[in-house]
């Protein structure tokens, strides 16, 4: 083992990848900085020793075909030579999150004057969010690691999720989330889990615990921390399925949340990569990445044509998108500026009226990251961003009856009756 890999061996939160089973990571070879090309052995490691860039799966990726992956299962694993995961992934206890639908969103194109619109439902998900999807391969990661504790700092669904993953798989886990989540979110973390911890502060104060307790802590698997490059690679079952599922080809345009940002840039990642695996033809697609106007620093710099990410402080109701300091925001701006895209903002009542919109025109009612992504694209259409003529997906990455409180002052009954027939006449809803 190299001096430079040795001393990264000592990174707190798992123990050391010298003693992993081969083929513990399936096709993927090395940890590569996206900043400056470094290369370390696979382990748990996020940050690269040269430049402290951050640190993304490397792959060896063998002939792919379409066939073999029609094959597979119904869930993320039919893409799992495209994994950090071994080949027996499936005989571990997991979630089997993943090929949720893709609905052709004919009611809700027509209502923003959109051709042809998919919508990507990732609500329907085991815990009823995409982060199941990263969650399972950080779990991966976990155990291939010999973790003995599985944890996560989060907005909301990361928690649900990865309290969901630790007890199918029998792992102790501890979430740590902001004191003012939404109820809802916080029963649907703790009913998995006896150790879930509301921090006073928001996501990046949260955060930043997350960081201190995972140098201090051997044996704990930080999802989004020490096996960081791990869990974002399950991102990327979005983009594959979303190809699979429109017939083997790329969209023209697609709206994606933008929180840390990761999603949007695995989600492109998974399109280059099945452009050089000769899965769908190159061609060009733009991106465009969707926040909450209270929180939206990748925005306001896409905005003012500038390369620096300046973090805020979150006061919005997309609590999930609530992240001031997104780590991956600067290679959202390039990705978006790179493919011809945008990266918009919506203001918390348009956020309200779009989860309405998605509701009333087909039937999915979306948190309030849906109700951002939608809104965002109803924006984007009105000012001419996004051309409407194009194919074009839009991403929903959770459930609604997380984020009630969002939308129970905006709807309710039409009329309160009597049990009458005159009494329902009088309303004029015959």
């Amino acid at each position: 083992m190299s001096a430079v890999v040795a001393e990264q061996a000592s990174i707190p939160g798992t123990t050391q990848g010298s003693g992993l089973r081969e083929g513990a990571f399936g096709n993927a070879r090395a940890l590569s900085c996206r900043e400056c090309g470094h290369q370390v052995d696979l382990g748990p490691h996020y940050a690269c020793p040269e430049c402290f860039g951050p640190l993304e799966i490397a792959y060896d990726f063998p002939a792919v075909t379409r066939e073999e992956i029609e094959a597979g299962p119904r869930n993320i694993w039919r893409y799992k030579a495209l994994l950090p995961v071994p080949a027996d992934i499936e005989e571990s206890p997991n979630m089997e999150p993943g090929f949720t639908r893709l609905l052709k969103a004919n009611n809700l194109g027509r209502q923003l004057g959109i051709d042809n619109l998919w919508v990507k439902d990732d609500s329907t998900n085991p815990t009823n969010s995409f982060k199941d999807r990263v969650v399972a391969c950080a779990l991966s990661a976990a155990r291939e690691f010999g973790s003995k504790v599985f944890a996560c700092p989060s907005t909301g669904n990361l928690a649900n999720a990865v309290a969901a993953a630790g007890a199918r798989a029998g792992i102790k886990t501890v979430v740590f989330i902001p004191s003012n989540l939404e109820q809802p979110k916080q029963v649907n973390s703790a009913v998995y889990t006896d150790s879930l911890v509301a921090v006073d502060g928001n996501y990046d104060d949260v955060n930043r615990l997350a960081s201190e307790i995972a140098g201090e802590e051997d044996g704990w698997a930080f999802v989004n921390v020490n096996v960081r490059p791990y869990y974002a690679e399950g991102s990327k079952t979005l983009g594959y399925e979303i190809a699979e599922q429109l017939g083997w080809r790329l969209p023209d345009q697609i709206v994606i949340p933008v929180a840390s940002g990761s999603q949007l840039t695995k989600v492109h990642k998974a399109f280059q990569e099945l452009i050089r695996l000769g899965l769908v033809a190159d061609k060009p697609y733009k991106v465009y990445g969707a926040q909450a106007t209270g929180c939206s620093p990748v925005s306001v710099a896409y905005k003012g044509g500038v390369e620096a990410i300046r973090p805020v402080k979150p006061d919005t109701i997309a609590k999930s998108l609530a992240i001031g300091n997104p780590a991956d925001g600067i290679y959202v701006l390039d990705i978006c500026r790179e493919t011809g895209g945008a990266v918009e903002d919506i203001t918390d009542d348009e956020v309200r009226e779009a989860i309405v919109l998605l509701a009333r025109t087909e039937g999915i009612f979306t948190e309030t990251a849906g109700g951002t992504t939608v809104g965002v694209l109803k924006k984007l259409v009105e000012t001419g961003q996004l051309d409407p003529t194009l194919d074009t997906v839009v991403i929903n990455t959770g459930h609604g009856l997380k984020t009630l409180d969002a939308v129970s002052g905006s709807v309710g009954p039409a009329a309160t009756i009597d049990p009458s027939y005159a009494a329902f006449a009088a309303t004029g809803l015959a």
